[in-house]
């Protein structure tokens, strides 16, 4: 099993220093050697075969992309490599060189460093998008550090303005031979997967972890370990992964989130029911983990 889940990986050279200092990054945009990665609406290009992120020259760019909104990710693999947002009209741009895909299907296909990539894109892209204006003063505001950050355009304000991530537990309890899963009523047919919620102001990743098993299921847990993180872009997550042993076992629906939740035993996870989690998601390693930790069952 690879050593890092699907988005994560420091497969780009942040180089935050470069982020203030005008004549590099003015440089590196002019430069043939640069990488321009579109993102049309919430969707990446890719193409070829087999599909791999696709990237432009400025060339292709310069005329529908301003400089100042070209947005620095960092050094991947030896290139200086931008953002570039597209808006989501009717008909996508660059047709000839492949297809603007969702972000959860391109984390099924593309190799991890270049899935890596298109995921910082696209979340940088659609924070941008949401922070337009200045939330203090209402102002607009402006990219700043090579659309890393904004700034309120507003003298008296001049609030700067980060991207945000949300942290969000996500956790396999497990009670001996038994893991519990959990479905919500929107899901496909037959889909469970492990508890999991955002981390409330004050609150621990511990604290977390037991309060959202609780209002969840009823079940009171004890041990909690850190297993793995996982960024997920949709749109600004940070996955913390868990596994948990159970102190309780009587499972009460406490807060109607959950249409469903059970104890399944390995034999059953390997029976075809119930359906696991997306193999890019962070729960679906969780729930690979603890399988293989007694793979004869």
């Amino acid at each position: 099993m690879e050593n890092h889940n699907v988005f994560a990986g420091a497969f780009v050279d942040r180089n935050g220093e470069r982020r203030k200092d005008p004549d590099w990054l003015a440089e590196a945009i002019r430069s043939d050697n640069s990488l321009f990665f579109p993102v049309w609406g919430d969707r990446c290009l890719a193409g070829g075969d087999p599909l791999t992120a696709v990237s432009l020259a400025r060339a292709q760019i310069e005329a529908v992309v301003a400089d100042q909104d070209l947005i620095f990710l960092g050094i991947f693999k030896e290139q200086p490599a931008f953002a570039a947002a597209f808006s989501g009209g009717a008909d996508a741009p660059f047709p000839e060189l492949g297809e603007f895909h969702d972000l959860r299907y391109l984390g099924t296909v593309l190799p991890a460093d270049q899935a890596n990539l298109v995921a910082h894109a696209r979340a940088l892209v659609l924070w941008h998008a949401s922070q337009v204006f200045c939330g203090a003063c209402g102002s607009s505001a402006r990219p700043e550090a090579a659309g890393n950050s904004r700034i309120c355009t507003n003298e008296d304000c001049g609030r700067e303005i980060y991207p945000r991530v949300d942290p969000a537990i996500i956790v396999l309890v497990t009670d001996g031979e038994r893991c519990l899963l959990g479905r919500q009523s929107s899901w496909p047919e037959g889909r469970y997967s492990t508890i999991a919620g955002f981390v409330e102001p004050g609150e621990s990743l511990e604290d977390s972890v037991r309060r959202e098993v609780f209002e969840e299921t009823n079940i009171r847990v004890g041990k909690v370990s850190y297993h793995s993180s996982q960024p997920w872009p949709f749109p600004s997550s940070l996955m913390l992964g868990f596994v948990a042993e159970a102190s309780s076992l009587d499972i009460v629906l406490n807060d109607a989130e959950l249409e469903d939740a059970r104890w399944f035993t390995r034999a059953e996870l390997r029976s075809g029911f119930p359906k696991l989690p997306f193999r890019i998601s962070i729960a679906r390693r969780l729930v690979d983990y603890w399988m293989a930790l007694a793979p004869g069952d």
